[in-house]
């Protein structure tokens, strides 16, 4: 059962692109709850290969139940997320009709499936989760669609097809499926396709493994559509989707000697455009430019970027907060995005001292460091993600909040993803923190900030003004309103 909410309506004195866009529907998978007042949507979905309800506290969901990675498809027909259960949820967009135009923008399911299950390394005595780590869909060429899934080992590569015909009339089998006896066959038919309910299957074409002695972090689609590359702590390996026995190790920075490890490669993504080229970020806060035509092994970079640190903000947390969580290239492949704890950073290519443009995601933290660091939240990775035009910037922060910054007006808004948004004629406000002790009556006191509710995975439809925000095991896609 899908909940549809009413459309939800932003409102404010500002009027330009970037607050005309979460104004939509929040959609997803609705608990059985007694209480109705309170009508959550919520991802929960089953872990036998189907959707199911159960009974459970929404301040507590499971593990298995929280969600690791969210992404749309190049068209933005569907919509794909993985949880730390090892499950891929897709969602398929409802297609316009000519008696209901406006309701076209709803994700419902479409399939859901079982990527990985927990294994277990006896050579090193390692418990190897089932947590989809990244999900990476492929440009769609025939009627099945074709995503990679990973975890921390295993990267394997999904076909998602449909079915509503099946065989009849076999010469060997019987209507059962058994194999009938040669001597009692008298006469040759020829089988004939039935129609049949709509099947939706997923079923694995490769399972590429063995690879990556450390975790992977990142999964990229070369623009050639014929590799892809993974990504680990120290590593990055080049595949051919054809082959899953061997990969090509482009990136090695493990030292001689662990103990003189300075350094771990945290994220990786390929060019857009240029299948030759691709960029790595590291815990130090850098990021490498590499071209594989200049060398087969790409341990020396073509651009090295990197910002200098300012003396005067030199703190013991400066290391750990300056690692980068997330790169990722613009559409048009002229900038690169990354983003660590505090800030966003867009960068040009043909300038690596510095980025051209720096915001501050949530730079009241700063003065709570020491009591992130006591909590482990200072480790968080956040994600970022451009909007189809690069022009608009989102990523996530803590309660449930996250950020777009307007690059042409450099105008930002902070919003909110929670369960105030499924209430009838609901407004998605505008929120803000204050520092001080004297606060507003719309405003929230950065102590009274949830630490545990945290936006670390955020999509955005690649043409469209639609986003999906992963709100622990909650799951909402906002949507410009259709006039």
């Amino acid at each position: 059962m899908l909940l549809s909410l009413p459309a939800l309506h932003l409102q404010t004195s500002e009027h330009h692109p970037l607050f005309q866009l979460p104004h939509g529907r929040s959609r997803s998978l609705i608990r059985a709850t007694t209480n109705k007042s309170i009508m959550i949507v919520s991802y929960q979905p089953g872990r036998d290969q189907s959707i199911r309800f159960p009974l459970m506290n929404m301040e507590k969901p499971h593990k298995a139940d929280i969600i690791s990675t969210v992404e749309f498809n190049h068209t933005g027909e569907l919509l794909a997320t993985g949880d730390k259960g090892g499950r891929v949820v897709v969602f398929q967009r409802e297609q316009e009709s000519k008696n209901q135009v406006h309701r076209r923008g709803e994700y419902n399911v479409y399939s859901t499936f079982q990527s990985h299950e927990p294994e277990f390394d006896y050579l090193k005595s390692l418990e190897i989760e089932e947590k989809i780590n990244k999900i990476r869909w492929l440009p769609q060429q025939n009627a099945a669609y074709f995503l990679l899934s990973t975890n921390d080992k295993t990267v394997k590569l999904w076909k998602v097809s449909e079915r509503d015909k099946r065989p009849e009339g076999y010469n060997l089998k019987d209507e059962e499926g058994r194999l009938r006896d040669p001597a009692t066959i008298t006469t040759l038919r020829v089988p004939v396709l039935r129609p049949m309910d709509l099947m939706v299957e997923a079923t694995p074409r490769r399972v590429f493994a063995n690879a990556h002695t450390y975790h992977i972090n990142s999964i990229s689609v070369n623009s050639d559509y014929e590799t892809y590359m993974s990504a680990d702590d120290l590593r990055i390996n080049l595949w051919n989707f054809e082959i899953t026995n061997q990969s090509f190790n482009i990136v090695d920075i493990k030292p001689a000697n662990m103990e003189e490890l300075t350094e771990v490669i945290t994220a990786a993504e390929f060019h857009p455009d240029h299948c030759n080229t691709f960029v790595y970020s590291s815990s130090k806060g850098t990021i490498r430019l590499c071209d594989m035509r200049a060398s087969a092994l790409c341990d020396r970079h073509t651009k090295f970027f990197e910002e200098p640190e300012d003396p005067s903000n030199r703190s013991f947390f400066s290391e750990i907060i300056s690692s980068i969580s997330d790169v990722k290239f613009s559409h048009s492949g002229r900038y690169i995005m990354t983003r660590d704890y505090l800030t966003v950073k867009v960068w040009d290519l043909n300038m690596e001292n510095r980025p051209i443009e720096t915001y501050q995601v949530h730079d009241y933290l700063r003065s709570k460091l020491c009591s992130l660091y006591e909590n482990d939240c200072i480790f968080d990775k956040f994600e970022c993600v451009w909007n189809g035009s690069d022009s608009v910037i989102m990523t996530g922060s803590y309660n449930n909040f996250f950020r777009m910054f307007d690059r042409n007006t450099k105008r930002d808004v902070t919003l909110e993803a929670s369960r105030e948004n499924s209430k009838p004629r609901a407004i998605l406000k505008p929120r803000k923190v204050c520092v001080g002790g004297k606060r507003r009556k719309d405003e929230i006191s950065v102590d009274s900030l949830d630490f545990s509710k945290k936006i670390l995975h955020t999509a955005w439809h690649p043409s469209e003004n639609i986003i999906a925000v992963a709100a622990t095991n909650n799951l909402y896609i906002f949507q410009d309103k259709v006039n």
